[in-house]
């Protein structure tokens, strides 16, 4: 027992260290009984409460760090020559428990301005610094180990967060001084040709993959395409995001959106750990309040899912258009812009998928992928817009095709591999979800008001409309938005390591002015709340919608003493803008 204390001793002053500086938590500090308790305050539990909380546990407390911190020994580090080569793979990211996908969201600005970050780039001169990354958590593997990690977050007042990648464009896994519950390594890949969900009758059954609360959607992709089935999950380049968390909690978007419905339309079954430590089983038959929240109310939020069941289909052959033009004029930027936007309604009432990109002032492309059709076919629909687009760029546009057997064999050989490429440096992001009436009344609108902003990038995910616009909003708790939009529309702010702060600032207002500029682009401002910003006027109108007060009146049925709250969340408007202290 005194090792582990010795050990926990040295640990937690080499996060002291690094929290260190102006600002940093202290151990004088106290939170008010309103707050949740942080690290480096005299509420925080001392050396013996985690060496009882480890003996509880399959694995060892976890210290998370940032992960160029190798890079600012005094000697040269083997170590840091390993952060360098792998640095920008999301893969490799998501195995790290104090990486993030997006680096900004391992910083933290002081209200000085002063910048808490650990640069992987030395020479800017900053020291690394703990940031936003949480300084101690659980490692869990077991559903025991969640239930040990909620109940000591309880009996400590700890402010809680909840990490399975790290992917968020909103920050909600990463937490200064927060009590890390870290479920990456909770796998649970299965496959059964006849799933029952528990409590239903046993002559109705589906071909389902059942996924851990730490599994990757590359991973998944791959276990269904090996069974000759596949299921409707995110584009996720290099295969990084989790199936558990954000993707089907938030509502989820896919490629095939158009074809099968919403992530979480196909969504069969949750095993969830309660803020009490119970575990539940949420379907159509039981607890289904619980089963229609978790299925696009936000993740985080009314339990710990340990793992989550998907219905699948069976694996089929693609046909891929992609498109190209290059922009030369404001005049053909609304021209070319207009005319992908006319296309959207069609193609996605096809069933097909497709993503565009405008990277001003010159760039345009996207792609077209259209399941169990050919290539004649697809070229029919297209052919017209590939030459509208070479003749409107006097040559400089056209669409290109390619088919493969299976939806997975293209995107094994594209996609999976390039994790760097999910991987973006810094960046604060907004939406909003293109509507389906809009779309065909009104394209030149469309096209003026997003060419209008002061986005650099601008990205379409054309996976909405089709048989997302028929499934009843009702149906789960996702935003009634998608239900009658085609598309959601993403909008970004970067910049680089080293930036001052009240430059970041200054974008950050930027990216509030042009979220004002396209939100005309939806007929009730409704954005998709895992590509949101953390800074809309009104969150909860633009991320759940009508959905609000049910889902509010859930979380109070399941978590009562709101321990599982985060920024954006349903919730989290009664507390404070870091989600730490209640406000009302």
């Amino acid at each position: 027992m005194r090792s582990l204390l010795h050990f926990l001793a040295f640990q937690l002053a080499f996060i002291a260290l690094i929290l260190g500086g102006t600002g940093a938590l202290t151990a004088n500090s106290s939170p008010t009984s309103n707050c949740r308790c942080l690290y480096g305050q005299n509420c925080w539990p001392n050396d013996a409460a985690f060496a009882i909380l480890s003996q509880k546990l399959s694995q060892p407390l976890v210290h998370p760090t940032p992960v160029a911190s190798p890079c600012y020994t005094s000697s040269t580090s083997s170590s840091c020559a390993a952060v360098q080569s792998r640095y920008a793979d999301a893969i490799w990211r998501s195995d790290q428990p104090g990486a993030y996908e997006f680096q900004n969201f391992e910083t933290y600005i002081q209200p000085n301005g002063t910048v808490d970050a650990c640069y992987l780039n030395i020479t800017l001169g900053y020291p690394c610094k703990q940031g936003s990354i949480p300084p101690l958590g659980v490692d869990a593997r077991t559903p025991a180990d969640v239930q040990a990690a909620l109940s000591f977050a309880t009996t400590y007042n700890l402010k809680l967060v909840v990490k399975n990648t790290g992917h968020d464009y909103q920050g909600r896994s990463a937490g200064r001084g927060e009590f890390m519950l870290w479920t990456h390594h909770m796998k649970n890949l299965v496959y059964s040709e006849t799933f029952v969900p528990t409590g239903g009758p046993s002559n109705t059954t589906f071909k389902a993959i059942t996924t851990g609360a730490g599994d990757q959607w590359g991973d998944v992709y791959q276990f269904s395409s090996q069974r000759g089935r596949m299921l409707v999950g995110p584009f996720a380049l290099g295969g990084s995001l989790g199936t558990a968390g954000g993707v089907p909690q938030g509502g989820g978007i896919s490629t095939f959106s158009p074809k099968y419905g919403l992530v979480t339309d196909n969504i069969l079954q949750f095993t969830v750990v309660l803020a009490n430590g119970s575990i539940v089983t949420a379907n159509s038959i039981q607890n289904t309040d619980l089963f229609w929240a978790l299925r696009g109310g936000g993740p985080s939020t009314f339990g710990i899912v340990l793992t989550v069941t998907y219905k699948t289909y069976p694996s089929f052959p693609v046909s891929i258009a992609t498109f190209s033009a290059v922009l030369g004029t404001n005049d053909i930027s609304q021209k070319v812009v207009t005319e992908a936007v006319k296309n959207i309604v069609r193609f996605t009432d096809k069933g097909w998928g497709g993503f565009m990109y405008i990277i001003k002032p010159t760039l345009f492309s996207g792609l077209w992928i259209a399941p169990n059709t050919s290539q004649s076919e697809l070229a029919a629909s297209l052919d017209p817009f590939g030459a509208f687009l070479y003749q409107t760029t006097g040559g400089q546009g056209g669409v290109y095709y390619n088919t493969s057997t299976s939806y997975y064999s293209w995107y094994d050989q594209t996609f999976l591999g390039t994790g760097g490429s999910q991987v973006t440096g810094n960046i604060k992001i907004a939406s909003r979800l293109l509507s389906r009436e809009l779309a065909q009344s009104n394209a030149s609108g469309i096209a003026a008001k997003i060419l209008s902003t002061s986005s650099v990038f601008t990205q379409f995910d054309m996976i909405l409309g089709g048989a997302v616009n028929t499934i009843a909003a009702s149906s789960v708790a996702a935003n009634p938005s998608f239900r009658h939009s085609v598309a959601s529309v993403v909008i970004n702010e970067i910049w680089a390591d080293g930036t001052n702060s009240s430059v970041i600032a200054q974008q950050i207002e930027n990216l509030k002015k042009n979220t004002d500029l396209i939100d005309g682009i939806s007929t009730d401002s409704g954005s998709y709340m895992n590509q949101g910003s953390l800074y809309e006027r009104d969150f909860k109108k633009t991320f759940f919608g009508s959905n609000y007060p049910a889902l509010r009146a859930i979380k109070q049925k399941y978590d009562p003493d709101s321990l599982l709250v985060v920024a954006n969340g349903v919730g989290s408007d009664e507390w404070d803008k870091d989600v730490v202290c209640r406000t009302s």
